[in-house]
C-alpha cells in the first residue's frame, strides 16, 4: 500500500500561525456565517446561498463596469473591451444560478416564503446600479431604497454620470463621427430613448466594419453583453413562474408580469434595430 501523500514533502506551507491562510485572505469566517435561517425549511439555505452568490457576481459585474465605461471616457478601448467580455462571462454564470434555485418546487418555496417578509430582489441595490450604469434610469427606483441614506447616495452619483452607452457615444464624437447633438447634451438622469441619428450612426459603421473597426468591436461587445443580460432576465421570469406561478412578488410587485414587461426594455436599442436595416 502507498503510503498517503503528506505535501509538506512538496514544499506546502502547513503551519498558519501568526501567518495569513487561505481563509484568513478571503474572510470565509464571514462569508460562511452569513447565512441566517428563519425557518427550519432545508431549501432556505439554497434560497439564501444562491442569492447571495448572485449580488457577489454583481459586485464583480459593476468593478468590471466602472473600469470599462473609464476606459472608454478615456478612448482606451483595447482594454475595455477585455473588461466587457469579462462581464458578459460574468452573466453566464448568473444565469447559471437559476438552474440551480429552479430545482427548489413550489412545495418547499411555500415552507419559508412567509419568512421573506417584505425582502425581494426587485430591492437589490446592486442590480439597480447595474442598470443604471448601462442606461436604462428610471428615478422612480429610487423609492425602495431611501431608507439607506448611503445607497440613495450611490444610486444618485450614478445618475449624474454618463452612462456606458453615453461614454460609448461621447467616444465615438470625439472621433469625429456625427452622434447628434442633442444625444451629447441630453439629460443624463433620464432613461435613453432610441434616436434615430444614433441608429443611422451605428448603421454606417456596420456597413463597413474595416473602416470603423474599433467602433464597430465595442458595439459588438456591448451587444454580447445585453444578450447574456436578456437571458438572465427571461430565466429570471422562468424560474419565478416555475416556482410560485402568478402570484403577487415578496416585495408587491406582480411578480411574473412585472419582470414580463423588463423583458421589453432594451438597454442599447439602435444596435439590435439596424440589423433589420442592413
Amino acid at each position: 500500500m502507498t503510503a498517503p501523500l503528506d505535501p509538506a514533502t512538496d514544499g506546502a506551507e502547513m503551519s498558519f500561525d501568526g501567518r495569513m491562510s487561505y481563509g484568513d485572505y478571503l474572510n470565509l469566517d464571514k462569508i460562511l456565517t452569513a447565512q441566517t435561517l428563519r425557518s427550519s425549511a432545508h431549501d432556505e439555505m439554497l434560497f439564501i446561498i444562491q442569492h447571495q452568490t448572485s449580488e457577489l457576481w454583481m459586485r464583480l459585474a459593476l468593478h468590471e463596469l466602472t473600469a470599462a465605461r473609464s476606459a472608454i471616457a478615456a478612448d482606451h478601448l483595447r482594454p475595455a473591451f477585455k473588461m466587457l467580455s469579462r462581464i458578459a462571462r460574468i452573466f453566464e454564470q448568473l444565469n447559471s444560478a437559476w438552474d440551480v434555485l429552479r430545482t427548489m418546487t413550489p412545495s418547499e418555496y411555500t415552507r419559508f416564503r412567509d419568512d421573506l417578509g417584505q425582502s425581494s430582489g426587485f430591492q437589490s441595490h446592486q442590480y439597480r446600479l447595474i442598470e443604471f450604469a448601462v442606461g436604462n434610469r428610471n428615478p422612480a427606483m429610487l423609492r425602495p431604497h431611501v431608507h439607506r441614506a448611503d445607497v440613495t447616495a450611490l444610486l444618485l452619483a450614478e445618475l449624474a454620470r454618463p452612462s456606458l452607452y453615453d461614454e460609448a457615444l461621447r467616444h465615438l464624437h470625439r472621433k469625429g463621427l456625427p452622434v447628434p447633438e442633442n444625444v451629447i447634451t441630453r439629460d443624463l438622469s433620464q432613461p435613453w430613448v432610441a434616436d434615430a441619428g444614433v441608429q443611422a450612426l451605428w448603421e454606417t459603421i456596420y456597413r463597413d466594419p474595416e473602416t470603423h473597426w474599433e467602433a464597430y468591436e465595442m458595439a459588438e461587445k456591448l451587444v454580447d453583453f445585453e444578450d447574456y443580460f436578456r437571458r438572465w432576465r427571461f430565466n429570471h421570469v422562468t424560474t419565478v413562474e416555475r416556482i410560485i406561478g402568478f402570484k403577487r412578488g415578496t416585495g408587491g410587485t406582480s411578480g411574473v408580469q412585472y419582470l414580463r414587461k423588463m423583458l421589453e426594455v432594451q438597454l442599447f436599442p439602435e444596435l439590435w434595430h439596424l440589423r433589420t436595416a442592413l
